[in-house]
C-alpha cells in the first residue's frame, strides 16, 4: 500500500473581519486636524491689519464718505477758482478747474513729479533696431510707463509722510482739547447734567463747561453752564474755542454780575476775531442753588429749550449779538424760575442740522419729541437716545459740523 504525507492543516483564508487592525495612513493635510494652513494665517492677519477688522460694506461705506469729503474739499477751491458767473459750462473746462484744485493742494516740486509722471504713463512705448558688429540685429526696446508709476508711488509716499505728521499733531491737539473740557459732570445742587460732544474732524469749535463761580456778586456759591460754537471747524476753531475757555474762566472768578462778563469776553472775542469772521456764538448761564433761578445770556446761540414739569415748551432768547461782532455790543439777561422736574436743553447747531442722504435736516422737532416722551428718564439715558436717533437719522451721511449735547434736568 503506497504511503501518503501527512496531511497537512489548511490554514483559513483571512477575510476582513479575521485581518489585524493596521495603521490607517492620515494625510498630511489632516494631521494638521483643526489648524489652517500657515500661509491662510498669515493672509488673513494681513488682511485684518490693513483693514482693522472691518467688514467690506463698513470699507465700502468709509470709502464713500472719503471721496465725498474730497470731492466737497476740491469743490470748494472750484467754486472759488471758477464763480458761477464766470464759468464756462462744458466738460473740458470743468476738468481743467478742478485739476487745478487738486495741484493747487501740492507743493510746485510735487506739482512737477505729479505731471511728469503721468506723462509717462500715458507716453508710447517704442523702440529702434540696429545692426551690431557681428551683423546681428540688435533690438532696443524702452517704455516709461514703469518710470511713470514710481514717480507717482514717490508722490503718494510724500504725501503721506506728510498726512502722518499732522495725524499726529492733530492727535496731541485733540488731547490737549480734551483736557480743557470737563470729562464728568461736576455735582451740581438739584441738577442732573449730562453732555456730550462730537467733532466733525479731529478737534472740534464746540465748547462746553460747567463749574463753580467764586466771584459770584453775592458771594455765595453759584454754577456756570455753558455751551458756545466758534465759526469754523477744526484747527482755527479749537484754536479760539481755546481761548474761549480761559476767557470765561478767568472772568468768572471776578466779582461781577454776568452781563458783565459777558461783554468783557466780548470785547476780547473781538480783538481776536478778524474784523468778526472769526465770532463765537454762546449761552452762558449762572445758577443760584438757593434759589434754584437761571440767569443766562444767549450770544446769537441756538436758543435753548426749557420744558417744564407740566409739557410746557420755552425758549431762551435773551442776550445780544454773537460774541467778536461788535466790541461795544450790549447783552440784555434773562432769568427763569426752575421746578423739580423741568429740563434745560442746550446743543450747538451741529445736531438740529445733521443731514440725511437726502439733504434733509434732523431739525429741533425731532428733539422735541424725544424730550417730550423720555421726560421721565434721566440726562444720561435721554442722551443716548438722542445721539443714537441722530445716527440712525443721518445713516452713511459724513458729518459735516461738530455736534455738542448738554441736558440738565431739575430734580428735588
Amino acid at each position: 500500500m503506497p504511503l501518503r504525507p501527512p496531511a497537512v492543516p489548511k490554514t483559513p483564508t483571512p477575510t476582513p473581519a479575521t485581518l489585524p487592525p493596521r495603521p490607517f495612513p492620515v494625510p498630511p493635510a489632516s494631521r494638521k486636524s483643526g489648524r489652517r494652513p500657515t500661509f491662510v494665517l498669515r493672509l488673513q492677519e494681513f488682511w485684518n491689519r490693513v483693514t482693522e477688522g472691518l467688514a467690506l460694506n463698513q470699507l465700502w461705506s468709509q470709502f464713500k464718505r472719503d471721496a465725498q469729503s474730497s470731492y466737497r474739499l476740491y469743490s470748494r477751491d472750484f467754486q472759488t477758482g471758477a464763480p458761477e458767473e464766470t464759468r464756462r459750462h462744458n466738460f473740458w473746462h470743468t476738468a481743467q478747474e478742478f485739476s487745478w484744485a487738486i495741484l493747487g493742494k501740492l507743493t510746485p516740486a510735487r506739482r512737477v513729479l505729479l505731471l511728469v509722471g503721468v506723462a509717462l504713463l500715458v507716453f508710447p512705448a517704442g523702440g529702434f533696431s540696429y545692426h551690431g558688429k557681428a551683423g546681428e540685429v540688435e533690438v532696443v526696446e524702452f517704455d516709461f510707463r514703469f518710470f511713470g508709476g514710481a514717480l507717482l508711488f514717490l508722490v503718494l509716499m510724500l504725501e503721506i509722510a506728510d498726512r502722518v505728521v499732522m495725524k499726529r499733531d492733530l492727535e496731541i491737539a485733540r488731547d490737549i482739547q480734551k483736557w480743557l473740557l470737563p470729562a464728568t459732570p461736576p455735582e451740581v445742587p438739584r441738577l442732573a447734567i449730562a453732555f456730550a460732544t462730537r467733532a466733525a474732524n479731529t478737534v472740534a469749535g464746540d465748547y462746553y463747561d460747567v463749574f463753580p463761580r467764586s466771584g459770584s456778586p453775592d458771594a455765595r456759591q453759584h454754577f456756570v453752564l455753558a455751551i458756545a460754537d466758534v465759526a469754523g471747524k477744526s484747527i482755527p476753531a479749537a484754536l479760539l474755542m481755546a481761548t474761549f475757555q480761559a476767557s470765561l474762566r478767568t472772568l468768572s472768578s471776578t466779582a461781577c454780575a454776568l452781563p458783565e462778563l459777558v461783554a468783557g469776553m466780548n470785547q476780547y472775542a473781538c480783538s481776536n476775531s478778524q474784523s468778526g469772521l472769526r465770532f463765537t456764538t454762546a449761552f452762558i448761564s449762572e445758577f443760584n442753588p438757593e434759589s434754584c433761578t437761571l440767569t443766562y445770556i444767549n450770544a446769537g446761540h441756538n436758543p435753548p429749550i426749557l420744558r417744564r414739569s407740566s409739557g410746557a415748551v420755552e425758549h431762551l432768547t435773551l442776550g445780544g449779538l454773537p460774541l467778536g461782532i461788535r466790541a461795544e455790543g450790549s447783552y440784555d439777561p434773562g432769568e427763569v424760575m426752575l421746578q423739580t422736574g423741568d429740563w434745560l436743553i442746550t446743543f450747538t447747531d451741529g445736531l438740529v442740522e445733521a443731514l440725511n442722504e437726502r439733504g434733509q435736516e434732523y431739525g429741533e422737532q425731532r428733539l422735541l419729541q424725544l424730550l417730550q416722551g423720555s421726560a421721565n428718564t434721566t440726562p444720561e439715558d435721554l442722551l443716548r437716545r438722542v445721539m443714537s436717533d441722530v445716527d440712525a437719522f443721518v445713516g452713511e451721511t459724513p458729518q459735516h459740523d461738530d455736534i455738542t449735547c448738554m441736558f440738565v434736568k431739575v430734580t428735588a
